[in-house]
């Protein structure tokens, strides 16, 4: 891109045709981490039992990813790269809303992967990035756009103070309010914990997503208050919606990408999802990424999409 043009943000939903996206990069992601230092509870799981990736197996899985992605003429930017950083996940490091980029405010552990986006940012027009005030803490992967909705995953205050994995709180999701008015803005409380994989749902795209233009996947399991999954399936309708049981959940079959309403990046493994998506007409790209999900995300985690036509 060049380095004198805008960058002409455009997000309204998350499926339709992908134009740019910011892809995580595998580079330098340091030794495998130390308990202390893993701040979820499916990296610890695999640094106890010796199965957390190795950095050769992410960027393969990676590379897998990025030649999908250059299969559909996406353009693809990256992230700078930050010695012993991992940064495959660039979801939560912004997001886009219509044509205004919101940079997080996430956790103290991430906070260096922010600056290693700085140029990615600087290559939009100013008034249309929006810094969230300190007290909004948010992820971009508790953010979910459908027509007229945001969907936020939002922790309470007890929840927030107590668990590492609340990543989200209520006093952001009245930003993201009080900013786009005009939307439908819904807050969802997720089940958290910091120390069992399968009782965590880190955030909401680990348990909702859209898919194509009136489907969606959800776990129910994930969601503390019922009423959210009876709004979200008067919403959308329960024939349109594909039921995660909590293995399913566990494996985050939640986590795919679409790269148009009828193209979708998902994991090989997912098979009932897959074949669901097949008989429903979308594409379905299969990539390996079981490696990369032992760290808590996958294929929309890696993402942060800037333009969607």
């Amino acid at each position: 891109m060049n380095s004198n043009s805008k960058i002409s943000l455009s997000v309204n939903n998350e499926t339709g045709f992908l134009k740019s996206v910011v892809l995580g990069i595998p580079n330098d992601i340091g030794s495998i981490p130390t308990i202390k230092e893993c701040f979820d509870p499916s990296s610890i799981y695999h640094v106890e039992n010796n199965s957390y990736p190795t950095a050769i197996d992410i960027s393969k899985e990676m590379a897998g990813f990025l030649e999908v992605l250059n299969k559909y003429n996406v353009e693809v930017i990256r992230p700078e790269n930050v010695l012993n950083l991992n940064q495959v996940f660039a979801r939560d490091l912004g997001f886009v809303i219509q044509d205004t980029f919101l940079i997080s405010n996430i956790i103290e552990n991430r906070s260096e992967e922010i600056p290693a986006i700085e140029h990615i940012i600087n290559q939009m027009s100013a008034d249309k990035v929006l810094n969230i005030d300190s007290n909004s803490k948010i992820e971009g992967g508790d953010i979910t756009i459908f027509k007229d909705h945001v969907f936020i995953g939002a922790s309470n205050l007890t929840d927030f103070k107590k668990y590492n994995v609340a990543r989200t709180n209520f006093e952001s999701v009245d930003f993201i309010k009080n900013n786009f008015p005009k939307k439908k803005v819904m807050s969802f409380e997720l089940f958290k914990s910091d120390t069992d994989k399968n009782e965590n749902t880190l955030h909401l795209d680990c348990c909702f997503q859209p898919v194509s233009n009136d489907l969606a996947i959800i776990a129910p399991v994930s969601f503390k208050n019922k009423s959210d999954v009876n709004y979200l399936e008067e919403l959308i309708g329960k024939s349109n919606l594909f039921y995660l049981s909590k293995e399913e959940k566990n494996n985050m079959y939640s986590n795919i990408f679409s790269i148009s309403p009828n193209v979708v990046i998902s994991d090989s493994r997912f098979s009932r999802l897959n074949k669901w998506l097949k008989q429903k007409d979308i594409l379905v790209e299969e990539v390996n990424y079981l490696e990369i999900s032992k760290m808590g995300g996958l294929f929309r985690c890696s993402t942060l999409p800037l333009i969607r036509e």
